[in-house]
């Protein structure tokens, strides 16, 4: 039941014959986990709360960065290294102190997600990673739950409704049904590595929580079998079709065979180097290849001498220009491109003479040549 509080809070709401009392209690009655709370969390979380989702579930293990104000609208200096889970959660309650929010700091993961997920109605993908979308995909599937997807891409976006099962009981496509096999990180790189546009985020965040009150409320048309995507440059948009496959369920169990497979795969420990112990082997002048993996533009910024450029997503296509007979140290800015880039090379085309430069060109510039242009 709504309280007199909360019908004046959402009047506007109670307006729409569409949504009314009846609706509105519902929203109310509604838990959403949101998965990440970046560029897309923020305008999700907003929307969400501001609708009077009754509970709210945040999962981000992240710190808020400055570089993150460009496009993470529930930020603000003030907040830089704080947990975005806690400060969201704070400027959530301030905005709207009728409904609950849970903050969980930590990562979903195979050993948590199950749990997490089956607490909560609806679950919206906020990723920026395959890893965490196919493996929300799979759990959703497991427990019959659906979830809202959104992407970026620099100026473009993508939206959908995965799992979702209608009025009549008729299951729409999952994840899978669309792109069945997680594509390495190498071939389809994050906006951490490319850029993207800050207000797409907030286009595409909005369109994701809309589509949780569609599904709430059982209004409108639900993005169910259909993936919309936004061109912001061009202000254009299309939509295609999905069908949900026969063997969508066997799709969803395919993240217990892969997990065998990482498991195996994680038994060579990634060889690593600190920035001292780099500066130690470049002063000794030992032959190594330095490998930066950023892109051109960052390499422009600031980069260490001789090395060589292969932009991350190029690596696949330029095997043959990384040398197998040195030692091969690959860094990009904090060492998370760097370290994918090692994965990939080490699983694929069984490189062993890889090493990571942990902290990358920020722990140089920090701790070795504190006069280095950085970003």
């Amino acid at each position: 039941m709504l309280t007199s509080s909360e019908k004046t809070r959402y009047q506007k709401h109670l307006l729409l014959p569409q949504i009314g009392i009846e609706g509105q209690e519902k929203l109310k009655s509604t838990k959403v986990l949101v998965v990440g709370a970046g560029g897309l969390g923020c305008p999700v979380l907003l929307y969400l709360a501001a609708a009077g989702i009754g509970k709210i579930g945040i999962i981000d293990n992240d710190a808020v960065d400055l570089t993150n104000l460009q496009r993470q609208v529930l930020y603000k200096v003030e907040d830089i290294g704080n947990p975005k889970a806690l400060v969201a959660t704070k400027r959530l309650l301030a905005m709207n102190d009728t409904i609950e929010v849970e903050a969980i700091l930590h990562r979903l993961k195979k050993e948590n997600a199950l749990q997490y997920i089956q607490q909560y109605d609806i679950v919206v993908d906020c990723t920026d990673n395959f890893t965490t979308r196919y493996l929300i995909n799979d759990i959703c599937v497991k427990l019959n739950k659906p979830f809202v997807y959104g992407a970026i891409h620099q100026f473009e976006g993508q939206v959908s409704v995965f799992n979702y099962t209608d009025a009549s009981g008729q299951q729409g496509p999952t994840y899978r049904c669309l792109f069945p096999e997680q594509p390495s990180e190498l071939e389809i790189p994050n906006c951490a590595t490319i850029g993207v546009l800050g207000i797409l985020p907030g286009t595409l965040g909005m369109y994701q929580a809309n589509e949780v009150v569609k599904m709430v409320t059982g209004i409108g048309k639900v993005l169910s079998g259909e993936f919309l995507m936004i061109d912001l440059l061009e202000n254009t948009s299309r939509k295609i079709k999905v069908k949900r496959r026969p063997d969508a369920e066997q799709l969803a169990r395919q993240s217990e065979t892969q997990e065998q497979e990482e498991i195996a795969c994680k038994t060579n420990i990634m060889k690593t180097l600190s920035v001292e112990e780099l500066q130690e082997k470049i002063e000794a002048q030992e032959d190594l290849f330095l490998l930066d993996v950023r892109n051109p533009n960052e390499y422009e910024i600031c980069h260490l001498d001789n090395s060589v450029l292969i932009p991350m997503n190029h690596i696949p296509n330029n095997i043959k220009h990384i040398p197998r007979d040195k030692p091969v140290v690959v860094y990009c800015h904090h060492g998370m491109r760097s370290a994918s880039v090692i994965q990939f090379l080490e699983q694929n085309h069984q490189f062993d003479n890889l090493y990571n430069l942990t902290g990358g060109i920020n722990a140089w510039a920090y701790e070795i040549d504190p006069q280095m242009d950085t970003y």
